[in-house]
């Protein structure tokens, strides 16, 4: 009977809380879905969901949603340790916003800057691949209460200590965001990276000269590359963008490293549970 309360319980999102009630015996039932880090990640997927809107033409609303969203994935850790509420659902949760945020920041970034579109596409597709492998390895391989954030030392030291440090785990993601943040507002500012169409002409008009046309004649629709291009030329300064995207560069390239390494144990990991699933199935053969 018990059981099959238990099982019940899980089923639509409620959990068996640790400490078991004095006067009955029984277990408390909770809702994992109202826990505190849980209703942190929600608004983090509000907050990020809001920023991609402002997001074509509005830097300053923008990159303060965002930012904000960011900053909020270091809060849910907090409060989930404060309350002693770390689920995997939360973990998962987490993981996930990030992994989305960071691949609608990039999409953006690929259509800002076309010719470095496939830069950008490559580390959307290691990012995600990295990290789907490195939790679907923890899960066959380590088991189901196995953490993605546990990994032994002998697997991989770079890994231990990316995982095992908050503060350095921190470091890594906010600088990493912080370079692609720096990257947008370039794109709303910089002819070093994306040529603007407004740029302005030192020679005199001449009084026979046609008139420059007006956008509406260029671009048939408002929401093309170029009308966009367009709209966000030379809306900002570039020099704060210039120092953020310098600075924070050497954390992300060592983060997309980190990614690497990643993706390449759990792949090894993976390939060792197949040696050994294949050599138990040719010796239950063999006997």
């Amino acid at each position: 009977m018990a059981n099959t309360r238990s099982r019940a319980a899980q089923s639509n999102g409620a959990a068996v809380a640790p400490k078991a009630s004095s006067a009955s015996g029984e277990y408390k039932r909770e809702n994992i879905f109202l826990f505190y880090p849980n209703l942190i990640g929600y608004s983090r997927i509000v907050l990020a969901l809001a920023s991609l809107y402002y997001m074509p033409l509005h830097p300053r609303t923008c990159c303060g949603l965002y930012s904000i969203s960011c900053l909020l994935d270091a809060l849910d850790g907090i409060a989930a340790r404060y309350f002693h509420q770390s689920t995997k659902f939360g973990a998962v949760l987490d993981m996930v916003t990030d992994r989305c945020t960071t691949a609608c920041l990039l999409v953006f970034l690929a259509s800002a800057f076309p010719r470095w579109s496939i830069i950008f596409q490559g580390l959307i597709s290691l990012d995600l691949a990295s990290h789907y492998m490195h939790m679907y390895a923890t899960l066959t391989m380590g088991g189901s209460d196995h953490s993605h954030k546990k990994v032994d030392e002998s697997r991989s030291w770079v890994l231990k200590q990316y995982y095992s440090n908050n503060k350095v785990l921190f470091t890594f993601c906010l600088f990493n965001e912080l370079f692609f943040i720096a990257l947008y507002l370039l794109s709303f500012s910089s002819p070093l990276i994306s040529p603007s169409l407004l740029v302005p002409t030192s020679s005199p008009i001449v009084p026979i000269s046609p008139p420059a046309p007006k956008p509406s004649v260029l671009f048939t629709s408002p929401w093309s590359a170029g009308a966009m291009e367009m709209a966000r030329a030379n809306k900002m300064d570039s020099t704060v963008p210039w120092i953020l995207a310098i600075t924070s560069f050497p954390i992300m390239f060592g983060k997309q490293v980190i990614n690497v390494i990643q993706l390449v144990k759990a792949s090894r990991w993976l390939a060792e549970g197949d040696i050994e699933t294949r050599r138990a199935a040719a010796m239950s053969k063999k006997s």
